[in-house]
């Protein structure tokens, strides 16, 4: 048979599937695990937006749309992202699809070519790197440290640029640092990026979980120039509660929006209709739901890190969005637990899990060794629970 595809073996599986697919193993057989890895919240969709669904059953709202969204849906988003975000966008200049990440991978299809380098800041999201690499793309890494509060600085990124430099991916709140970058921090880096005529795909899916009060800064919003520079990224999966739903949206310059529509339209064709019609009520109805998992999210957050940084030889910085705690488990490397050498984040995974009885995301898929991605998008007594299972764990 003729060789497969270069590109398609290069892709590499999640680093994170061992973990997951031992907790999955542990779970079927009865054992007691509780699992904070996931990234999606907790919570059910709110009862409003199911219903909404049904309704588009009964309506017999089950046909193909245009390709790249009904026209009330992407009329909505324009609506609550001037409202969530401050910025302004035509409805030509929205692309509806099956998931942010779907849109993020559109969104390279539409600028990268073969061998453009895209600068992706570390600690970061495990499916940016292989994105990159599946459109032909060279990631560049460009790492941010604990003590940076995990945020690229200007200077490292114009360090990084190269004559093939054509783009860098933002991840604003970061998935997995929970870290926020505000106005000033962003328009640095924005400066930089117009500097040197890059695009800046956007991913904001987290907006909406911000806490501590702060205002959220969209890159998009700090002038027309960097507007027009960027791909924003976001959806309803975060917000919502409606992972499971796949609506997520971009926007864009009218002509990069009209190449990522095409693409669409070649390959997955029309987002599911029934979702996008709950997708509509969730961004036009009240937003009364979206407050009250956020306030959860923030009382969780708090306990996790205050309590995290009462145990011996771990720490975490406190996150100011979204719903993770990254780790810090460096003064654990080279010590033995429970009769085990721990010498990296997938090996403290892999015994708390199976001595802690407790799932962790390892920091090495994020590019971020010595680290361990906690998630407080479950209840207040799996997170006690899992916390008093962490001690018990370190003083094996």
């Amino acid at each position: 048979m003729k060789e497969l595809s270069h590109i398609a073996m290069g892709v590499r599986a999640s680093t994170t599937m061992a973990i997951d697919s031992l907790y999955k193993q542990m779970k079927a057989e009865g054992q007691d695990v509780i699992g904070f890895a996931a990234g999606e919240p907790d919570f059910p969709t709110p009862s409003h937006i199911k219903d909404a669904a049904f309704q588009a059953i009964r309506d017999n709202y089950t046909r193909y749309t245009p390709a790249s969204g009904d026209l009330d849906l992407k009329t909505a988003i324009c609506a609550r992202m001037k409202v969530d975000c401050g910025v302004e966008y035509a409805p030509n200049q929205v692309v509806v699809s099956s998931g942010a990440k779907h849109l993020v991978y559109l969104a390279l299809r539409a600028i990268v070519n073969p061998g453009d380098e895209v600068i992706l800041p570390t600690p970061a999201w495990v499916s940016y790197y292989e994105l990159i690499r599946m459109v032909g793309g060279t990631p560049v890494m460009v790492s941010a440290t604990e003590d940076e509060d995990f945020k690229l600085s200007p200077q490292k990124l114009e360090r990084a640029i190269t004559s093939k430099t054509k783009a860098i991916i933002l991840n604003n709140p970061s998935n997995p640092t929970g870290m926020v970058y505000d106005a000033v921090q962003l328009k640095a880096l924005a400066d930089v990026c117009v500097k040197h005529d890059l695009y800046i795909i956007s991913d904001e899916i987290y907006c909406n979980l911000i806490y501590d009060g702060k205002p959220f800064t969209s890159v998009a919003s700090l002038s027309q120039e960097v507007k027009e520079h960027t791909i924003l990224i976001n959806g309803v999966s975060k917000s919502y509660a409606m992972t499971g739903w796949r609506i997520g949206y971009a926007l864009a310059q009218p002509v990069i929006a009209k190449l990522m529509s095409n693409f669409v339209s070649h390959s997955t064709g029309s987002p599911c209709a029934i979702s996008q019609k709950a997708a509509l009520t969730a961004l036009t109805a009240s937003q009364e739901a979206v407050a009250v998992m956020k306030a959860a999210f923030e009382e969780r957050r708090n306990y996790m890190v205050e309590r995290m940084n009462a145990i011996e030889g771990v720490s975490c910085i406190k996150p100011e969005g979204a719903f993770y705690v990254m780790m810090n488990i460096e003064k654990l490397i080279g010590k033995t637990i429970g009769g085990v050498l721990i010498q990296s984040g997938e090996d403290f995974a892999t015994e708390f899990l199976k001595q802690g009885l407790v799932a962790l995301v390892p920091g090495e898929g994020f590019e971020a060794p010595g680290f361990v991605r906690w998630s407080y998008a479950a209840s207040m007594e799996n997170i006690r629970e899992g916390l008093d299972r962490l001690e018990r764990f370190l003083n094996r």
